[in-house]
């Protein structure tokens, strides 16, 4: 599994937060990697697993950011998929040293191009050039 679709796996992954409790997580988690679609090799479901849990322990600060950033928009009025790309992605710019920022932009983009609606990429991307 390469980078981009492990990236895949911690947004859909993250996307379950907007529906269920913080208690629920630990169980959404196990129910992610039973469905076939998400099934991933041993070393692949402890990166995508990892790299969720550090996101979901930073969002209050990670969407504080945001929402500092995002002039005229706040968290709560973002759909929900912009705003699970937009959490990834700002994570990887602030807090991941192994992602260059444009990486991360790009990653962004084309998540919402696949995921998002019609100008769900220029928002993304909007959004995250004042995080750049």
């Amino acid at each position: 599994m390469n980078r981009r679709e492990q990236r895949e796996q911690v947004f859909k992954l993250l996307f379950r937060i907007e529906f269920n409790e913080k208690e629920e997580m630990p169980g959404q988690c196990d129910l992610f990697f039973e469905d076939d679609e998400n099934a991933a090799p041993e070393k692949d479901m402890e990166y995508i697993r990892g790299k969720y849990e550090k996101i979901a322990g930073k969002l209050p600060e990670i969407d504080g950011m945001i929402n500092e950033k995002a002039k005229g928009w706040s968290t709560s009025r973002m759909g929900k998929v912009d705003l699970t790309i937009i959490r990834l992605a700002v994570y990887e710019i602030l807090f991941d040293e192994e992602v260059p920022v444009g990486v991360a932009i790009n990653e962004a983009v084309e998540l919402a191009k696949k995921f998002g609606q019609d100008g769900s990429a220029g928002f993304v991307n909007g959004v995250l050039a004042k995080f750049a």
